[in-house]
């Protein structure tokens, strides 16, 4: 597998780690007073911190849902992805888009939910009934 590198904005350092290393239970990698990376899926993301954090734009039209641009995530196993919806909800962190399936009984038919980070990036998290459908 090839791993994806993403550097996305934050407000601070503290509360990307709670988001991501408590909640997500993502390891830590290299970090200093300005940046943190964590293991998000065997993937490394960069979360740096600024002064600007862009507004979200719910433009994105899926399956009658408006979704929020932009957005990254992660398609993980059935397993994975109920764990993540587990802690979400332990941490009492709200879902933009609960928790459902989409696409039922069509080709691409997956577990959808989309959540925002503290720093009001949103994420979704996807899993496939069949990986062989992801494209």
């Amino acid at each position: 597998m090839t791993k994806f590198h993403f550097a996305f904005k934050v407000k601070d350092i503290e509360s990307t780690y709670k988001f991501y290393h408590n909640i997500l239970k993502c390891k830590v990698g290299r970090q200093t007073k300005d940046w943190i990376d964590f293991d998000f899926y065997g993937h490394q993301l960069s979360a740096h911190i600024t002064r600007k954090i862009d507004p979200l734009d719910y433009c994105g039209h899926v399956d009658n849902i408006e979704v929020p641009i932009p957005h990254f995530g992660c398609i993980l196993s059935s397993k994975q992805f109920e764990d993540a919806k587990s802690n979400l909800i332990a941490y009492n962190v709200e879902f933009i888009v609960k928790p459902q399936a989409r696409y039922k009984g069509s080709i691409g038919e997956q577990q959808t939910m989309f959540v925002l980070d503290y720093s009001n990036n949103a994420i979704e998290f996807k899993s496939f009934r069949n990986e062989k459908e992801v494209f």
